[in-house]
């Protein structure tokens, strides 16, 4: 039975270190903003909410008129 390379680990994982350490570190920025900056982070809250609204007032929309 072969030896295993440790750098294997790190080729063949498809990224997938990297997208655990990625999301690991916007986990963290989004809490720092949050507890830094609250207002500003219930600001962006209501505007990503309200964007949201819009696409599915926009979809609904969309939808009655093609029906």
């Amino acid at each position: 039975m072969g030896k295993k390379d440790p750098l294997q680990a790190l080729v063949g994982n498809g990224g997938g270190t990297l997208k655990k350490l990625v999301g690991i570190a916007i986990a963290v920025a989004l809490l720092v903003i949050v507890v830094k900056f609250p207002s500003d982070a219930a600001n962006w809250v209501q505007e990503l909410w309200k964007f949201g609204e819009g696409v599915i007032t926009g979809i609904v929309s969309f939808l009655r008129q093609a029906f």
